[in-house]
Protein backbone atom coordinates (compact mmCIF):
# COMPACT_ATOMS: atom_id res chain seq x y z
CA UNK A 1 0.00 0.00 0.00
CA UNK A 2 1.03 3.59 -0.63
CA UNK A 3 -0.12 6.34 1.75
CA UNK A 4 0.28 10.01 0.86
CA UNK A 5 -0.33 12.74 3.43
CA UNK A 6 -0.98 16.40 2.64
CA UNK A 7 -0.11 18.52 5.66
CA UNK A 8 1.23 21.87 6.81
CA UNK A 9 3.51 20.06 9.25
CA UNK A 10 5.25 17.09 7.59
CA UNK A 11 7.92 17.15 10.31
CA UNK A 12 5.31 15.88 12.77
CA UNK A 13 5.11 12.53 10.97
CA UNK A 14 8.73 11.51 10.49
CA UNK A 15 9.58 10.33 14.05
CA UNK A 16 6.44 8.22 14.32
CA UNK A 17 6.24 6.62 10.87
CA UNK A 18 9.89 5.52 10.99
CA UNK A 19 9.60 3.82 14.40
CA UNK A 20 8.24 0.50 15.65
CA UNK A 21 5.68 -1.34 13.50
CA UNK A 22 5.32 1.45 10.94
CA UNK A 23 9.06 1.67 10.43
CA UNK A 24 9.43 -2.09 10.06
CA UNK A 25 6.44 -2.28 7.72
CA UNK A 26 8.03 0.32 5.45
CA UNK A 27 11.40 -1.44 5.52
CA UNK A 28 9.68 -4.70 4.58
CA UNK A 29 7.87 -3.06 1.67
CA UNK A 30 4.43 -3.61 3.19
CA UNK A 31 3.61 0.09 3.04
CA UNK A 32 5.23 3.29 1.80
CA UNK A 33 4.31 6.56 3.51
CA UNK A 34 4.94 9.93 1.87
CA UNK A 35 4.30 13.36 3.37
CA UNK A 36 3.78 16.49 1.28
CA UNK A 37 3.98 20.13 2.39
CA UNK A 38 0.73 21.84 1.35
CA UNK A 39 2.41 25.24 0.96
CA UNK A 40 4.47 23.92 -1.95
CA UNK A 41 1.28 23.75 -4.03
CA UNK A 42 0.08 27.28 -3.29
CA UNK A 43 -0.11 29.74 -6.19
CA UNK A 44 0.28 32.63 -3.76
CA UNK A 45 3.72 34.32 -3.91
CA UNK A 46 3.97 33.96 -0.13
CA UNK A 47 2.78 30.33 -0.17
CA UNK A 48 -0.40 31.29 1.65
CA UNK A 49 -2.94 28.48 1.96
CA UNK A 50 -5.77 30.15 3.94
CA UNK A 51 -7.99 33.22 3.86
CA UNK A 52 -10.74 34.97 5.81
CA UNK A 53 -14.21 33.38 5.63
CA UNK A 54 -16.94 34.98 3.53
CA UNK A 55 -19.71 36.24 5.80
CA UNK A 56 -17.27 37.12 8.56
CA UNK A 57 -16.35 35.29 11.71
CA UNK A 58 -13.18 34.40 13.61
CA UNK A 59 -10.20 32.50 12.26
CA UNK A 60 -9.07 31.55 8.79
CA UNK A 61 -10.32 28.98 6.29
CA UNK A 62 -8.23 26.52 4.26
CA UNK A 63 -8.40 27.60 0.60
CA UNK A 64 -9.48 25.49 -2.38
CA UNK A 65 -6.59 26.08 -4.76
CA UNK A 66 -3.64 24.63 -2.85
CA UNK A 67 -5.57 21.60 -1.61
CA UNK A 68 -7.14 20.66 -4.93
CA UNK A 69 -3.92 21.25 -6.86
CA UNK A 70 -1.95 19.25 -4.29
CA UNK A 71 -4.30 16.28 -4.55
CA UNK A 72 -4.17 16.24 -8.35
CA UNK A 73 -0.38 16.60 -8.48
CA UNK A 74 0.27 13.93 -5.84
CA UNK A 75 -2.15 11.46 -7.39
CA UNK A 76 -0.14 11.70 -10.61
CA UNK A 77 2.96 10.36 -8.81
CA UNK A 78 1.60 6.81 -8.82
CA UNK A 79 -0.62 4.94 -11.27
CA UNK A 80 -2.68 3.37 -8.49
CA UNK A 81 -6.00 5.08 -7.79
CA UNK A 82 -5.96 6.83 -4.43
CA UNK A 83 -8.86 6.84 -2.01
CA UNK A 84 -9.08 10.43 -0.81
CA UNK A 85 -9.60 10.86 2.94
CA UNK A 86 -10.19 14.21 4.64
CA UNK A 87 -9.50 14.26 8.38
CA UNK A 88 -12.13 16.56 9.84
CA UNK A 89 -14.18 16.76 13.05
CA UNK A 90 -17.26 16.81 10.83
CA UNK A 91 -16.57 13.36 9.36
CA UNK A 92 -18.02 10.04 10.39
CA UNK A 93 -16.35 8.26 13.29
CA UNK A 94 -13.16 6.37 12.50
CA UNK A 95 -13.56 2.85 13.84
CA UNK A 96 -11.87 -0.51 13.42
CA UNK A 97 -14.44 -1.29 10.74
CA UNK A 98 -13.37 1.85 8.86
CA UNK A 99 -9.73 0.84 9.26
CA UNK A 100 -10.46 -2.54 7.70
CA UNK A 101 -12.27 -0.90 4.82
CA UNK A 102 -9.35 1.45 4.15
CA UNK A 103 -6.83 -1.40 4.36
CA UNK A 104 -8.47 -3.03 1.33
CA UNK A 105 -7.29 -0.18 -0.93
CA UNK A 106 -3.93 -0.07 -2.71
CA UNK A 107 -3.45 3.62 -2.03
CA UNK A 108 -4.71 6.26 0.40
CA UNK A 109 -4.37 10.03 0.17
CA UNK A 110 -4.92 11.72 3.55
CA UNK A 111 -5.69 15.44 3.75
CA UNK A 112 -5.07 17.09 7.12
CA UNK A 113 -7.56 19.80 7.99
CA UNK A 114 -6.42 22.94 9.79
CA UNK A 115 -7.42 26.44 10.88
CA UNK A 116 -11.09 27.28 11.48
CA UNK A 117 -12.14 24.85 8.78
CA UNK A 118 -11.90 24.35 5.03
CA UNK A 119 -13.61 25.79 1.99
CA UNK A 120 -16.59 23.51 1.34
CA UNK A 121 -15.72 23.40 -2.37
CA UNK A 122 -12.75 21.19 -1.46
CA UNK A 123 -15.27 18.49 -0.56
CA UNK A 124 -17.52 19.31 -3.51
CA UNK A 125 -14.66 18.90 -5.99
CA UNK A 126 -12.59 16.10 -4.45
CA UNK A 127 -15.44 14.02 -2.95
CA UNK A 128 -13.23 12.55 -0.20
CA UNK A 129 -14.21 10.18 2.56
CA UNK A 130 -14.53 12.41 5.65
CA UNK A 131 -13.36 10.87 8.93
CA UNK A 132 -13.19 12.05 12.53
CA UNK A 133 -11.26 10.42 15.38
CA UNK A 134 -13.55 11.82 18.07
CA UNK A 135 -15.67 14.63 19.42
CA UNK A 136 -12.90 16.86 20.73
CA UNK A 137 -10.90 19.85 19.52
CA UNK A 138 -7.40 19.39 18.08
CA UNK A 139 -4.90 21.78 16.54
CA UNK A 140 -5.02 20.03 13.17
CA UNK A 141 -5.51 16.80 11.29
CA UNK A 142 -2.00 15.48 11.82
CA UNK A 143 -2.74 13.38 14.91
CA UNK A 144 -5.90 11.92 13.32
CA UNK A 145 -3.90 11.12 10.17
CA UNK A 146 -1.29 9.28 12.24
CA UNK A 147 -4.06 7.33 13.96
CA UNK A 148 -5.47 6.26 10.59
CA UNK A 149 -2.03 5.32 9.24
CA UNK A 150 -1.24 3.25 12.32
CA UNK A 151 -4.60 1.45 12.48
CA UNK A 152 -4.62 0.67 8.75
CA UNK A 153 -0.98 -0.45 8.50
CA UNK A 154 -1.42 -2.96 11.33
CA UNK A 155 -4.05 -4.72 9.21
CA UNK A 156 -1.84 -5.14 6.14
CA UNK A 157 -0.42 -8.63 5.52
CA UNK A 158 3.14 -8.82 6.82
CA UNK A 159 2.95 -5.71 9.03
CA UNK A 160 2.82 -7.62 12.31
CA UNK A 161 5.19 -10.35 13.39
CA UNK A 162 2.28 -12.59 14.41
CA UNK A 163 -0.17 -12.99 11.55
CA UNK A 164 -3.02 -13.55 14.02
CA UNK A 165 -2.23 -10.58 16.26
CA UNK A 166 -4.42 -8.04 14.48
CA UNK A 167 -7.47 -10.25 14.80
CA UNK A 168 -7.10 -10.72 18.55
CA UNK A 169 -7.33 -7.12 19.75
CA UNK A 170 -9.97 -4.82 21.16
CA UNK A 171 -12.85 -3.88 18.82
CA UNK A 172 -12.26 -6.92 16.64
CA UNK A 173 -14.87 -9.22 18.23
CA UNK A 174 -16.57 -6.64 18.81
CA UNK A 175 -15.53 -6.28 22.45
CA UNK A 176 -12.68 -4.97 24.51
CA UNK A 177 -9.76 -7.29 24.96
CA UNK A 178 -9.39 -9.40 28.10
CA UNK A 179 -6.76 -8.48 30.77
CA UNK A 180 -3.15 -9.55 30.20
CA UNK A 181 -0.49 -10.66 32.68
CA UNK A 182 3.20 -11.52 32.53
CA UNK A 183 5.99 -12.30 35.01
CA UNK A 184 6.37 -12.01 37.95
CA UNK A 185 3.41 -14.11 39.16
CA UNK A 186 2.96 -11.75 42.12
CA UNK A 187 3.75 -8.06 42.41
CA UNK A 188 3.02 -5.94 45.49
CA UNK A 189 0.33 -8.30 46.67
CA UNK A 190 -1.35 -8.63 43.27
CA UNK A 191 -1.22 -12.15 41.85
CA UNK A 192 -1.84 -13.51 38.37
CA UNK A 193 -5.23 -15.30 38.20
CA UNK A 194 -4.74 -19.01 38.89
CA UNK A 195 -6.55 -20.04 35.72
CA UNK A 196 -3.82 -18.48 33.54
CA UNK A 197 -1.15 -20.72 35.05
CA UNK A 198 -3.32 -23.82 35.18
CA UNK A 199 -2.29 -25.14 31.78
CA UNK A 200 -5.97 -25.82 30.98
CA UNK A 201 -6.39 -24.08 27.64
CA UNK A 202 -10.16 -24.55 27.54
CA UNK A 203 -10.56 -22.88 30.92
CA UNK A 204 -8.17 -20.11 29.92
CA UNK A 205 -10.17 -19.44 26.76
CA UNK A 206 -13.42 -19.38 28.74
CA UNK A 207 -11.91 -17.00 31.33
CA UNK A 208 -10.66 -14.65 28.64
CA UNK A 209 -14.05 -14.60 26.90
CA UNK A 210 -15.81 -13.93 30.20
CA UNK A 211 -13.39 -11.16 31.17
CA UNK A 212 -13.73 -9.59 27.73
CA UNK A 213 -17.51 -9.43 28.11
CA UNK A 214 -17.29 -8.13 31.69
CA UNK A 215 -14.82 -5.41 30.81
CA UNK A 216 -16.82 -4.35 27.77
CA UNK A 217 -20.06 -4.20 29.80
CA UNK A 218 -18.35 -2.00 32.40
CA UNK A 219 -16.40 0.32 30.14
CA UNK A 220 -18.05 0.29 26.70
CA UNK A 221 -21.60 -1.07 26.95
CA UNK A 222 -22.35 0.59 23.61
CA UNK A 223 -20.26 -2.11 21.92
CA UNK A 224 -22.57 -4.79 23.29
CA UNK A 225 -25.78 -2.89 22.53
CA UNK A 226 -25.18 -0.18 19.92
CA UNK A 227 -28.85 0.92 19.99
CA UNK A 228 -28.45 2.05 23.61
CA UNK A 229 -25.73 4.54 22.81
CA UNK A 230 -25.29 7.35 20.29
CA UNK A 231 -21.66 8.56 20.15
CA UNK A 232 -22.72 12.01 18.95
CA UNK A 233 -25.86 12.38 21.05
CA UNK A 234 -24.00 14.25 23.79
CA UNK A 235 -21.23 16.70 22.98
CA UNK A 236 -18.49 17.51 25.51
CA UNK A 237 -18.65 20.66 27.62
CA UNK A 238 -16.15 22.91 25.90
CA UNK A 239 -14.49 25.78 27.75
CA UNK A 240 -15.07 28.32 25.01
CA UNK A 241 -18.28 28.70 23.06
CA UNK A 242 -16.22 29.19 19.89
CA UNK A 243 -14.55 25.78 20.34
CA UNK A 244 -17.13 23.82 18.43
CA UNK A 245 -16.72 20.24 17.26
CA UNK A 246 -16.40 21.39 13.64
CA UNK A 247 -12.98 23.04 13.81
CA UNK A 248 -9.30 22.37 14.40
CA UNK A 249 -7.30 24.97 16.27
Amino acid sequence: MRIDVITLFPEVFEPYITASILGRAQSAGVVSIHTHQLREFSSDPHCKVDDRPFGGGPGMVLSCQPVVDAVEAIEALDERTALRVLLTPQGRSFTQREAKSLSAHDRLLLICGHYEGYDERIVDILQPVELSVGDFVLTGGEIPALAVIDAVTRLLPGALGNADAAGDESFENPALEHPHYTRPREFRGHAVPDVLISGDHAKIAAWRASESQRRTAERRPDLLDPSAFSPRSTLPNLQNENETIGIYR
